[in-house]
């Protein structure tokens, strides 16, 4: 039997908010919700939520879900296909430039750190310039400051404060309930159980992505099957692999895990300088830049073939997949098309692993070594290169390739390194950023986001795929940075931020926007395992998935991804149904295609409620889906009847929620 819906007007805590600029909880809600819809690029803005936000737009009436939410079965039919078909040719084999797309004519310049796109690639001004939109500044910061206003207001903190623990107790008392109804409904799929069902590694870095030992075993083979190759120029001079090693006087005899020292341990905790130490093999830089970069003297040879390896294992594996993060520093122009030649030269493919490209914060590095002139330079040299490959594929076919397994950005570094500009209509443009300081988080994350929305309405244009942007966000640092999160990105990585701030936790959860969470990884550098919030965030219905960010620092064993479920489900005493959800969670989350998505999850997957789920492929119950869903329309359909109720009562109270004095005050 349905429940009906919440009657705002007998919710005693709403009182709170009859006096000051938002007159009711909702309200302030709504104005967030909006803002987010508004910036226009969050590719897969919840499906969920963004009714509610466009009906409060267009100033429609709201309905009620509960009308439309309908409980019913995954429809059973007796074959459900979960493989993809292979494609029987290799995506790299096509590579010459007559078989691409053909030049647009089109020209691009960059204007005030963002590109703009013209009709002709001479005389590019306002009468030849595309219309593709992207986020005001302007706007972009002031609802930054309207957010931030909002996270700090007391009965805004109360009444989140009080959702979300209604949704913990609500998941518990789910828990009590049904929870032996789920497993029941578990037990009745043939075949499916948590080791196959579709899980993605929805962030892992490509340099670490391997273990300690199998990097150690493959360093041990190439020293004897490949001594006598120069893999190193010093002062002029050409090294062999072994000359590098006699050098540090070691065989390969000599070497171990613990000769090797990358795996993190306890004196890394709040030293990320010492983490990042940690990439280096022996201590030694000259063995990473042999080993795991891509652009080095044998052309990233070793990288792609240690690649190549935790690829086989995913495919062995079958049912596991990853996302794996590859470096673009934006030094130079040509980076893109190394990047490019290095996965195409060495066939660096697998039907179980998409790319992220990250962009590291260091443009205060690069500026101080006489790199880069100003901010716009770096910001060039990420994005140019991308509108001219898609504007012409056969100027860049490599990079073309490449660029069809991309699924979106990443932007990494140390979030709690002090930010010493706070972003604002004073800061500089990035044509004038050439102080000595390091732009603050969210100026990256705005030119970024601001970029990569031109660039997508292009691709969009020409047929070609998008990309998203998937920022790390809050694993340490100030609050703000959650706040660009939420603005601007489709998914974020770590979020641990979000439980000393239940305001942007509730947006975060209303939005549905996706938190890749690692625990193990956060219990070396930031936050004990324990103290971790993800099982917060799942029962509290937040987008969760698991990840293993750096198995080669963190873990020990072949499947790291395993490893970090088996963890977590000690941990926590996760059920088969949790862990299952998980699962769902990540490739809901994840870049892969829609068509992947498909087989792995059903072919309704993106429709709403338990109508969306295939326990055949999820091992997911509909009891599980129907919650959440049911859960989520209910706060909906609570704050979004909130904004047209007129039946509160005036209040008078102490505090207002405007950000100036009281009158009176100064």
């Amino acid at each position: 039997q349905r429940k009906k819906p919440y009657d705002i007007s007998k919710v005693q805590h709403q009182r709170l908010f009859s006096k000051g600029v938002f007159h009711n909880p909702g309200e302030w809600t709504c104005s967030s919700l909006k803002n987010l819809h508004k910036q226009g690029c969050n590719e897969n803005f919840a499906s969920f939520t963004q009714p509610f936000t466009i009906l409060l737009l267009s100033g429609v009436q709201c309905f009620s879900l509960y009308e439309r939410l309908i409980y019913v079965h995954s429809l059973l039919f007796p074959d459900a296909p979960v493989h993809p078909p292979v494609s029987e040719t290799h995506p790299y084999d096509n590579q010459d430039p007559k078989n691409m797309p053909a030049d647009t004519g089109y020209g691009c310049k960059m204007v005030d750190g963002v590109v703009h796109v013209y009709t002709r690639k001479t005389n590019m001004d306002k009468s030849s310039e595309l219309d593709l939109l992207y986020p005001d500044l302007k706007e972009y910061i002031a609802d930054m400051n309207v957010m931030m206003a909002l996270i700090i207001n007391g009965p805004v903190k109360s009444f989140c404060y009080r959702r979300l623990q209604y949704l913990s107790s609500k998941f518990q008392m789910h828990i009590l309930l049904n929870e032996m109804k789920e497993l029941a409904a578990q037990k009745k799929v043939p075949h499916r159980d948590f080791y196959n069902i579709r899980k993605v590694d929805t962030h892992i870095h490509a340099s670490s992505c391997m273990n300690q030992k199998h990097l150690l075993r493959f360093i041990k083979r190439a020293m004897k099957k490949y001594p006598e190759e120069i893999v190193h120029i010093e002062r002029g001079r050409g090294q062999t692999l072994k000359e590098v090693f006699e050098t540090m006087n070691l065989t390969a005899f000599d070497l171990s895990v613990d000769t090797l020292d990358m795996h993190a341990d306890r004196n890394t905790f709040h030293r990320f300088d010492k983490f990042n130490a940690k990439y280096n093999p022996i201590g030694e830089s000259i063995l990473r830049e042999i080993f795991i970069k891509t652009d080095n003297h044998i052309e990233g040879k070793y990288f792609a073939h240690i690649v190549k390896e935790v690829m086989a294992d995913l495919e062995e594996s079958k049912y596991q997949n990853s996302e794996l993060r590859l470096s673009i520093y934006g030094r130079s122009r040509d980076e893109w098309d190394k990047l490019a030649q290095w996965a195409v030269k060495h066939r660096v493919y697998s039907d179980n692993v998409r790319w992220l490209v990250q962009v590291p914060r260091l443009f205060d590095v690069y500026h101080t070594k006489k790199q880069l002139a100003n901010f716009q330079e770096m910001l060039e040299n990420i994005f140019m290169p991308l509108f001219e490959v898609t504007i012409d594929p056969r100027s860049h076919p490599e990079l073309h390739l490449f660029l069809e397994h991309v699924v979106g950005f990443d932007s990494v570094d140390d979030e709690s390194k002090p930010e010493h500009h706070i972003f604002n209509l004073d800061s500089p443009l990035p044509a004038n950023w050439t102080e000595e300081d390091n732009p603050p988080y969210s100026y990256y994350l705005y030119y970024t986001y601001a970029n990569m929305t031109v660039l997508n309405h292009l691709r969009r244009r020409r047929g070609f795929h998008t990309f998203v942007l998937r920022p790390h966000c809050g694993e340490a640092g100030p609050i703000h940075h959650l706040v660009s999160g939420f603005m601007l990105s489709e998914n974020i990585s770590h979020g641990l931020l979000l439980r000393k701030a239940p305001v942007l936790q509730y947006l975060y959860y209303l939005a549905q926007i996706g938190i890749a969470m690692s625990p193990l990884s956060n219990n070396s550098l930031f936050l004990s395992y324990h103290r971790n919030p993800l099982m917060e965030y799942l029962s509290r219905g937040l987008m969760v998935s698991l990840s293993t960010d750096d198995p080669l620092q963190f873990h020990f064993t072949k499947e790291p991804l395993m490893e970090e479920y088996s963890i977590a489900a000690q941990v926590w005493k996760l059920s088969s149904c949790d862990m299952c959800e998980l699962s769902r969670n990540s490739v809901l989350m994840s870049g892969f295609s829609h068509k992947a998505k498909s087989y792995w999850l059903g072919p309704s997957y993106s429709k709403e409620g338990p109508e969306s789920n295939d326990i055949r492929r999820t091992n997911v119950p509909d009891i599980r889906v129907a919650y959440r869903s049911e859960t989520l329309t209910e706060e909906l359909h609570l704050i979004t009847h909130a904004v047209r109720t007129e039946e509160l009562d005036a209040i008078d109270e102490e505090d207002s929620l405007t950000m100036g004095p009281l009158p009176g005050q100064r």
